[in-house]
């Protein structure tokens, strides 16, 4: 892949996100954790990713976490209500914040960095025209509709959902957008009680759904060319692997047992390393590595009230848009502090959002 015309988006993105931080609250000033010595990882050098990399994926989280919003926003919502100019401004606060956790503990990531101005900088220019196409002539089909919402706002509805649940598990690039296109084409009629909203809205989910389909094909070959196919898994280090843990957690691979009673296991990625990492603390096992890193790893939580992170590094503070009372918190620590950090946050009834693992 040519890096140049990529390097100079992402400069651009750059400079966006400097003028956009300055309408946010600023960092909290960072606690800085002592380097870890040097070791040699248990986990195989293809299983080990970088140790900036628990920062990094924040922002590709952050466009899981707003169609989250999006999909249960819409179930009682209007789609042009929907705060698109406010997730754009996060999505670049978000960016500010990692890479002012990162810039002065890691060398720069150029790839990684490239990578992320390219997907912000479409993710700005996409929820851009919708807010746009949204405030006009969304409102305006809606203020004329007839009832709650026709057969396409219901399929969009579903749709929403059902991408969310694929992002769990998968990157959004690999999510078939031509079988919803498929189903609006089919599963809707040319008449409804709202005709001139269905209209609309077909000629809307048409756009969308194709644009995603080719840009996600784009993305995917780019992606795939330049840092291969993701592993499914990731690799961890336990200090004990208990037989109560065993029967619970079926999906961990154990690769290698050590003499001292630790192993080596394979614990599924994403959004599922999240849930057993959390099950993982319940049986008071402790993580010794994860993805061959020692050092720090980031979590999120979302949280209601106040919640002490003074034995934490603070990376970000962000509300909840489009859920009044609730905020965003990312927080890193050690990763032999990971499973206490999770049991105590877990105690005070915060939601532990996500384990972001490398």
């Amino acid at each position: 892949m040519k890096l140049r015309p990529l390097a100079i988006l992402a400069a651009l993105c750059a400079v966006v996100a400097l003028v956009l931080q300055a309408q946010f609250a600023p960092v909290p000033p960072a606690k800085r954790f002592a380097p870890v010595v040097a070791y040699q990882p248990r986990a195989v050098e293809k299983d080990r990713r970088s140790p900036d990399n628990t920062f990094l994926t924040f922002p590709e989280w952050y466009l899981v976490y707003s169609p989250d919003e999006y999909a249960d926003f819409i179930v009682d919502r209007q789609p042009s209500e929907f705060p698109y100019l406010g997730h754009v401004g996060q999505l670049w606060q978000g960016y500010y914040a990692i890479h002012n956790a990162t810039k002065n503990d890691y060398e720069f990531n150029t790839d990684y960095h490239v990578m992320i101005g390219i997907i912000a900088g479409s993710t700005t220019a996409e929820y851009g025209l919708k807010w746009g196409y949204e405030a006009i002539v969304g409102r305006v089909t809606e203020a004329i509709r007839f009832g709650k919402a026709t057969p396409e706002d219901r399929l969009a509805a579903e749709v929403a959902r059902e991408y969310v649940r694929f992002l769990d598990v998968e990157p959004w690039y690999k999510f078939d957008f031509i079988k919803p296109l498929k189903r609006l084409w089919t599963e809707t009629g040319f008449w409804s009680s709202s005709p001139i909203r269905s209209w609309e809205r077909k000629y809307y989910l048409t756009t969308d759904f194709l644009t995603k389909a080719a840009y996600g094909w784009v993305i995917k070959q780019m992606s795939e060319s330049s840092y291969g196919i993701e592993s499914p898994m990731t690799a961890v280090v336990l200090d004990r692997f208990p037989p109560a843990a065993r029967i619970d957690l079926p999906e961990i691979q154990v690769l290698e047992t050590y003499a001292d009673g630790s192993v080596l296991v394979h614990v599924p990625r994403y959004q599922a390393f999240t849930k057993h990492a959390l099950a993982l603390a319940k049986h008071e096992v402790q993580f010794l590595e994860i993805a061959g890193n020692r050092g720090a790893i980031m979590i999120s939580v979302i949280a209601s009230g106040d919640v002490d992170t003074t034995r934490w590094r603070t990376i970000l503070r962000q509300p909840i848009l489009t859920r009044p009372g609730k905020r965003r918190l990312a927080l890193s620590m050690p990763v032999s502090e990971l499973p206490s950090a999770l049991r105590k946050l877990e105690d005070t009834g915060v939601v532990v959002e996500h384990v972001y693992d490398y």
